[in-house]
């Protein structure tokens, strides 16, 4: 009440200068022409301008408002959050989310297997000091492309314009670019990869690049390079690189054509020694050339180059169903630690009870079945670069709703088998683990270390039903003293000839003393 009514006191002040500085002016026009010499009248226009003035001139009064207290600017902070929280509740927004940014939970076991090292794909890592030498050679790539089909870029940037608003729904978070800084990045990158990808098919000499190019040929950095390419922050949309092939081969609908060109690609990383048959291989240079492409995959609506190899991993063949009903983020899900993760025993446990392990033939490295006491897996090749490929695909399986957990399934049953450096060795004695590494003892700290904080369900994964049999043969007695028998006293065949030997003399020995008690109370008469 008090501040109004000082409001009021210096509104009526203010009010009374300016009428006071009028009224001066008025008194001095007045005197001015008095001084005028005799006989002369005062122009009238002039007169009249100047009383027109100071009718018509406003009087600006300039009120100052009185401070906000501090409690008025902290209601309308929370207002303006609540409004950002409306903004953010929007369904739509969610729905076409699929390039996120790792959960921290998930860093904290290794956080250089989720950061790119050599080259930025997208906004994340975008700028970043020690990724921007890269950025020459993106030029360079944007640069050939127009020189070898003698295009213009603006017919490149208009396409990119069209495509930045859902390009931008496709990541996690607001993205702190410009709409010009945007559309170059998504036509750098762009260009960049698919000048990788083709040249991995077509070979970087047909696109007129140098047998030595420190970057366009398949040497030097180029498994670095690849590594950082599958990252989950290191992604662009697929239809962002399936428009700017369209605009390269001046062909529509190539939709598909990118996803076989990113699977030849990434073929070095595969964890299985079956690499693509040359008839896959031909099947696919030949699409670049013809009108009709060779594309398995179209139907699949890959989201970006981790979704689509994730899907050539696991694209062959249906896999047996969880035990019970699938209940994606139901209250059943938990945190799969040491203590609730346990699917089955590790080998050398499982060995002890009789459970016996055989390499099973197959490029399906998930395919593990369970038949007559035989755990059959199928050969799984490590090296330097299959641990940042398992966390960035167990990774995705986390963060996007949509995707199943099977990779993440695979491994856990894998770190269950594999506790110590033995059971690595036995699991390279029997063909099914080949790895590159220094010794069994990383490759079983790798698994021990991939899965820690891992949300995940041990009854919504496609090898419950085989663990409950493996568990289940574990649990049977009978199956471990036979395996005891056989380990100690078969395991040789001096010892079985030795086992015969005895069983024979104690069957002999046997026979005499019947014969001998026999002989004893029924004497032949």
């Amino acid at each position: 009440m008090v501040a109004v009514f000082y409001k009021d006191m210096l509104s009526w002040y203010l009010i009374t200068i300016k009428l006071r500085e009028k009224l001066e002016a008025q008194k001095q026009q007045s005197e001015t022409d008095q001084n005028l010499p005799d006989g002369t009248e005062p122009d009238q226009d002039h007169v009249l301008q100047k009383h027109r003035q100071v009718q018509t001139e406003p009087i600006t009064i300039e009120i100052k408002e009185s401070p906000r207290e501090p409690r008025d600017e902290w209601v309308i902070s929370i207002r303006d959050k609540l409004d950002q929280a409306h903004r953010d509740d929007d369904t739509s927004i969610w729905a076409k989310l699929c390039i996120y940014r790792v959960p921290y939970y998930l860093q904290e076991n290794d956080n250089k297997s989720y950061f790119p090292q050599i080259v930025s794909l997208g906004p994340y890592h975008h700028g970043k000091k020690r990724l921007r030498s890269m950025d020459r050679h993106k030029w360079r790539a944007v640069q050939r492309i127009l020189k070898r089909t003698n295009q213009d870029i603006k017919m490149y940037i208009d396409a990119m314009k069209e495509l930045e608003e859902r390009a931008r729904a496709c990541y996690e978070g607001s993205i702190g670019m410009s709409s010009n800084e945007f559309v170059e990045m998504l036509l750098l990158d762009g260009c960049f990869v698919l000048e990788l990808f083709r040249g991995a098919v077509e070979g970087f000499k047909e696109l007129g690049y140098a047998r030595n190019d420190p970057i366009f040929a398949m040497r030097g950095s180029m498994h670095s390079i690849q590594r950082d390419m599958i990252m989950l922050e290191n992604q662009l949309p697929l239809f962002v690189l399936d428009k700017l092939l369209e605009l390269q081969l001046g062909i529509p609908n190539q939709t598909g054509l990118v996803a076989q060109l990113a699977i030849r690609f990434f073929d070095p990383l595969m964890p299985t020694d079956e690499p693509l048959t040359k008839t896959d291989r031909s099947k696919l240079e030949s699409s670049l050339k013809t009108d009709k492409t060779f594309d398995p995959f179209s139907d699949m609506g890959g989201l970006h180059c981790l979704d689509v190899f994730r899907r050539s991993l696991l694209r062959s063949g249906p896999k047996p169903e969880p035990r019970l009903s699938r209940r994606r983020w139901s209250h059943n899900r938990r945190v799969a630690d040491k203590r609730r993760q346990q699917l089955v025993h590790c080998v050398t446990e499982l060995k002890e009870s009789g459970i016996r392990f055989r390499k099973r033939k197959t490029d399906r490295f998930w395919d593990i079945r369970f038949k007559n006491g035989y755990l059959e897996i199928p050969r799984l090749l490590i090296h330097d670069g299959t641990k940042s490929l398992f966390l960035n695909l167990i990774a995705l399986e986390q963060c996007h709703i949509d995707s199943s957990n099977d990779i993440t399934s695979y491994i856990i049953f894998m770190d269950n088998l594999i506790n110590s450096p033995q059971d690595v060795g036995l699991l390279h004695y029997y063909g099914i683990i080949e790895h590159w590494l220094g010794s069994d003892s990383e490759v079983a700290d790798l698994f021990n270390r991939l899965c820690q904080e891992v949300v995940f369900d041990i009854d919504d994964s496609y090898l419950s039903r085989l663990s409950e049999e493996v568990n289940r043969y574990y649990n049977k007695k009978w199956n471990a003293w036979r395996a005891t028998l056989k380990h100690k006293y078969f395991n040789n065949p001096w010892a079985i000839v030795s086992l015969f030997a005895a069983t024979i003399l104690l069957t002999l020995t046997f026979s005499q003393s019947f014969y001998a008690v026999y002989a004893y109370y029924k004497p032949p008469s």
